[in-house]
């Protein structure tokens, strides 16, 4: 389903060590953050019951709906957008259209979206633990007013489901309230690990796709990981990035030559950069699609500072078929790749650049897919999640909470001045006055 193939030698007795003692240490479950290890028991968290109770909500669901207004905002919705955008047609279909809110605070953005809702059939589905998380918390008030008005509230309670806390929290009480639909999201399972939760399987499952295959991937590839030893992915991809951080590359560039990967990179990007990133440690997470990015990144990657690793994310073999036809013209001179599928001129492009990016001194690592379906992206994010605990440990981080997060939400309520934020508010604005000289050169 998913292999590594090592284009850099990479070997550290002592990293590898310190690499295998945290792996003792997440199966142990004796390390920071162990109250948030609910992910690595994917039967449990995506038991059959779920399975049934969500196949049982999209047939309601896709009778009355032509889209779905998917509405978070970080791990709460990346994890779904990387695999819906991943196995949906590169174009519009008939099929359910998933579309993204709360996960910005543009107001041209909601304003459009709004009158495009105006023209169509949808649901809405609402994520977020606390219900109090900003930019979702102001797409979910306009959405759910304007669903409100256009179908009523007896109608909009049917097309409304929230994704939220068990039992606490401001989006759980208005569930209780106007009785929409909801799952609960595991108290013991963070937001950027959550994909194969409620979080992640309810709107898959609505795009159409099929969860069941992706919680099997992500099965086979967590008994895969079972042992300590060469055999396993995820402690190998983890030992990489820590020996690279050790020789100075501060970068990972995650790259792929298929841009229907971008929204998983986005996805990986979080899940790394979240987890890693604190006590001034970490790898900085960053992400290309090539050959997109070649004419763009492609300079600095082949000469620039030689502080970046890549890691290539790629499929072996693509779902459908598109050769280039014979033209007897030739004025573009591409005769000599005439009959030749796409795809494997892509892949002599990867080979390419994976041999120049060498040339130039990039320590490079590849993920192979077998192809991109629903089974093998759940062994994928469970592959990665494994590995991302693994290196957050090998680090000596916690790889589970985010606290620095939460600074822009303080300056921001204080500049807003929110309730309870009165002396906040003075100090900023002081701060503020004070440096005027921010828009001085």
């Amino acid at each position: 389903m998913i292999k590594i193939i090592k284009h850099t030698r990479f070997k550290s007795k002592k990293l590898e060590q310190k690499v295998l003692e945290s792996y003792a240490t997440l199966q142990n479950r004796q390390g920071k953050g162990n109250d948030f290890l609910g992910w690595m028991d994917v039967d449990n968290i995506a038991s059959k019951a779920l399975i049934s109770e969500i196949q049982i909500l999209r047939q309601s669901i896709s009778s009355a709906s032509k889209y779905i207004v998917l509405t978070g905002i970080g791990g709460s919705y990346l994890g779904a957008r990387a695999v819906i955008e991943a196995l949906s047609p590169s174009f519009p279909t008939n099929q359910m259209q998933v579309i993204y809110a709360g996960h910005n605070l543009s107001e041209d953005y909601h304003a459009d979206l709004l009158d495009f809702l105006n023209t169509v059939d949808y649901s809405i589905v609402v994520i977020s633990k606390s219900g109090t998380t900003t930019e979702t918390s102001v797409s979910f008030r306009l959405l759910q007013k304007h669903c409100e008005k256009k179908y009523g509230l007896r109608s909009a309670q049917k097309r409304i489901i929230c994704i939220t806390d068990k039992e606490k929290g401001a989006l759980k009480r208005l569930a209780d309230q106007k009785g929409y639909k909801s799952f609960i999201i595991p108290d013991d399972v963070g937001g950027r690990y959550s994909v194969l939760t409620p979080v992640g399987l309810v709107p898959i499952a609505l795009a159409g796709f099929n969860i069941e295959a992706l919680i099997q991937g992500a099965k086979e590839m967590a008994k895969s990981l079972e042992t300590p030893k060469d055999a396993n992915l995820s402690i190998q991809y983890a030992l990489f990035r820590n020996i690279m951080l050790n020789k100075g590359h501060l970068i990972e560039v995650m790259t792929s030559f298929e841009p229907k990967l971008f929204y998983f990179i986005e996805w990986w990007k979080q899940l790394f950069g979240e987890s890693e990133g604190k006590e001034q440690k970490g790898i900085f997470p960053a992400g290309a699609i090539y050959t997109t990015d070649l004419h763009s990144m492609g300079q600095y990657m082949q000469e620039g500072q030689r502080i970046v690793f890549e890691t290539v994310l790629s499929v072996a073999e693509t779902t459908k078929r598109c050769k280039i036809p014979y033209d007897s013209d030739n004025y573009d001179t591409l005769n000599y790749i005439s009959d030749k599928r796409i795809s494997a001129i892509n892949r002599e492009a990867k080979t390419g650049t994976i041999l120049a990016h060498q040339d130039g001194g990039v320590p490079i690592i590849e993920i192979e897919l077998e192809t991109i379906s629903e089974r093998t992206l759940g062994a994928l994010i469970y592959f990665f999640e494994l590995a991302c605990a693994i290196s957050g440990y090998a680090l000596g981080v916690n790889p589970f909470d985010q606290p620095g997060v939460e600074a822009y939400k303080q300056n921001m309520f204080a500049l807003l001045n929110k309730e309870g934020y009165k002396s906040a508010h003075k100090k900023i604005q002081l701060r503020l006055k004070n440096n005027s000289q921010w828009t001085t050169f």
